[in-house]
């Protein structure tokens, strides 16, 4: 069942908790470990779900390992991001590893993700831009809360109309994220 709740104050420091492990046990492997999702935009409504990214240099048998010893259990059917439309280059570029959490953890989307593919900057960019905008913030959160509202007990619909709603937002940061560069000269 979907269920969308009110923002938390305590997800920023539950993804702290859960991030400082993660650290430990990937070392080097990780390059970095980031709240992504809802539960990273304050004020956003939200699924009472931690949505972690752990950007890596490559999808290896080591990052893996290093995530089992927690507890993380690999799904080895979730191998892959939705596609953009229009998103240009290789199908290996939306690539990633997803885990569920170690039996007793809260619930966690664990992301694996490589380090300059195009679906490991989407949701930084996309929780950037929401943090940046409340309105699309707001707006995104009754796209939600209308699709738990419809669709509760059907994942499929609710990321089959979601994730094109997501798109048009993306669609939005990048625009932001170009003028932002333009102006500061980079």
């Amino acid at each position: 069942m979907i269920a969308i709740s009110p923002y938390d104050r305590a997800w920023p420091e539950e993804f702290a908790g859960l991030a400082a492990r993660l650290a430990e046990a990937l070392g080097g492997l990780a390059v970095s470990i980031d709240h992504i999702g809802s539960t990273a935009v304050p004020g956003l409504e939200a699924k009472d779900v931690i949505d972690i990214q752990v950007t890596v240099r490559a999808l290896e048998p080591a990052v893996e390992a290093a995530l089992a010893s927690l507890g993380y259990m690999r799904l080895a059917n979730i191998d892959g991001d939705h596609r953009p439309p229009g998103a240009a280059g290789p199908d290996g570029d939306w690539r990633k590893w997803f885990f569920g959490p170690p039996a007793g953890q809260r619930r966690t989307n664990l992301h694996v993700r490589v380090a300059g593919k195009p679906n490991q900057r989407y949701p930084l960019l996309f929780r950037d831009y929401l943090r940046a905008h409340p309105v699309a913030a707001g707006a995104y959160g009754q796209i939600k809360r209308q699709l738990a509202r419809y669709h509760r007990d059907d994942i499929e619909a609710y990321y089959d109309i979601k994730d094109p709603a997501c798109d048009l937002i993306w669609c939005a940061a990048e625009a932001w994220d170009r003028a932002r560069n333009e102006s500061s000269g980079a």
